[in-house]
């Protein structure tokens, strides 16, 4: 006889939970897992790293590295002893509590991410140079999608030539765009005091700030293979002092700038991020990091990125199954489709990558919403049917509740033994919404209505409601007098 659940019955709550929990698909065995998690070490201990910048070089060097010739080398026990007091979660807090994210654990949390050059024209379906009003419109629509978690910028503003200017102008319409979790960057270490300072004056403080950092940078401080950014390197440690979190990201694509096969680039790519996690860690003991590695697949056919194939699938599970193994918190991509447009191949290859990341257990999914062209557009149609798309495949990572209440034993003797169906019964009506995530563009309806409603697909649905979201939607998290003090401290700032 089974026995039954020690676990309270599960009560329908108001909506339904979209705690996603990570971590059910291992493609590595534990030998490889090991192996790979060892050729990383080795990299870094036998090859190392080139064009490490001066204070790099001190810092690494008084911790037990070497040096032969332009290499920096990294010895293991370096290495271990820094990812153990690598804090295991990190906290990316929103500028309003209900949108703080704990990145470690099991729970993965969606978002968008890219910083395309290009964006396709929300009236006109063209696309065009992305410039700051688009980047603001992009903050926006994503402060309105409930299942994009944060928002990492997604376009560069391409009319602010200057990069103080367009560092800082990026930081600000994000920041005011969405009251989510914002990550940006910075081109250069001068410029993180002045993006700190920013958000201090937000935050009301520059100790609430560091008590609750809203924002975070993404950091490609090392150029595959194997050298350093140096201005990156710097600004990696920057944040670190400055008490902003910071993402250690290297995108190492395949048979280009890292190795064709999957296992040497994934082991590669994730030396590269642990010589970022290991600076973070020399400059500031316990400052909040997050590896980023993201072994992107090349079409070796054309050197174009493929970032919906399902090689980019594998290559990004192993990584995240190595960084758990390290219980590291990670930060991975995914949803790059090639597609230009919102269309069959733009859904079944973001659901294939989302969906894998997300049972690989990433914490952290970037690009997973709105990103067409191989991360060379932005399309805001794509991001409101990619939070449906979110919705769904959250919501199917839900652990299911098995206990006395949910087998519905009872229930099931007395309908066969009564009217036959479940319909009329309360608890059908009480969980209609508590357990049943419906989607808001998504077609469910008849043929019939279907057709009277004008035949519409779901890219036009979904620019229908993007236009609707952009003309209503402004979030006043940013008071007007506060905008007013941002713009007399920093005056290249654009309203």
């Amino acid at each position: 006889m089974a026995r039954r659940s020690s676990r309270g019955p599960a009560a329908p709550s108001e909506f339904p939970s979209t705690h996603a929990v990570g971590g059910s698909w291992r493609p590595l065995s534990p030998e490889g897992t090991n192996r790979i998690a060892d050729s990383a070490f080795d990299i870094l201990a036998r090859i190392g790293l080139s064009d490490a910048p001066p204070e790099v070089v001190t810092l690494v060097l008084d911790r037990g590295g070497r040096r032969t010739g332009n290499r920096l080398l990294f010895p293991r026990s370096l290495v271990e002893e820094t990812l153990a007091g690598t804090p295991g979660s990190v906290t990316l807090y929103g500028q309003t509590p209900v949108h703080d994210l704990i990145v470690g654990g099991n729970e993965t949390h969606p978002g968008t991410g890219g910083a395309a050059p290009n964006v396709t024209d929300i009236q006109t379906g063209e696309i065009r140079p992305s410039t700051l009003s688009d980047l603001g419109d992009a903050a926006r629509l994503a402060d309105a999608l409930p299942h994009v978690r944060f928002f990492s910028r997604s376009l560069v503003a391409g009319d602010i030539p200057d990069p103080l200017a367009l560092d800082l102008n990026t930081a600000f319409a994000s920041l005011s765009g969405t009251s989510k979790h914002v990550m940006v960057q910075a081109s250069d270490p001068s410029h993180v005091p002045l993006i700190a300072r920013m958000c201090h004056l937000i935050a009301g403080s520059e100790a609430a700030f560091r008590a609750r950092p809203f924002l975070s940078l993404n950091i490609n401080h090392v150029v595959p293979p194997l050298r350093f950014h140096a201005e990156s390197a710097m600004v990696l440690m920057e944040a670190a002092r400055h008490g902003i979190p910071a993402h250690a990201n290297v995108f190492g694509q395949l048979g280009a700038s890292s190795p064709v096969t999957l296992a040497g680039s994934v082991a590669q790519t994730l030396a590269e991020a642990l010589a970022g996690i290991v600076l973070t860690q020399l400059a500031v003991p316990g400052a909040p990091v997050i590896a980023g590695p993201r072994p992107m697949i090349t079409d070796l056919r054309t050197g174009g990125f493929s970032g919906g194939s399902g090689e980019q699938a594998l290559a990004t599970a192993m990584a995240v199954q190595v960084l758990r193994h390290w219980s590291l918190p990670c930060s991975v991509i995914a949803g790059a489709t090639d597609s230009k447009v919102p269309d069959n191949q733009s859904g079944y290859e973001k659901a294939l990558t989302v969906l894998t990341a997300m049972q690989a257990g990433a914490h952290l999914v970037t690009q997973a919403a709105g990103m067409q062209a191989g991360l060379m557009a932005v399309d805001f149609a794509a991001m409101v049917a990619d939070n449906d798309m979110l919705g769904t495949l959250l919501r199917a990572n839900m652990p299911p509740v098995v206990d006395d209440t949910t087998l519905a034993f009872d229930a099931i003797a007395e309908v066969v033994r009564d009217e036959g169906h479940y319909l009329g019964r309360p608890e059908t009506y009480a969980r209609m919404r508590s357990d049943f995530l419906y989607p808001e563009i998504a077609d469910r309806a008849s043929i019939a209505d279907w057709q009277a409603a004008g035949s519409t697909d779901m890219a036009t649905r979904a620019r229908h409601r993007a236009m609707a979201i952009l003309k209503d939607h402004h979030p006043g998290h940013v008071s007007p007098q506060l905008r007013k003090t941002l713009m007399r401290e920093f005056p290249d700032l654009r309203a």
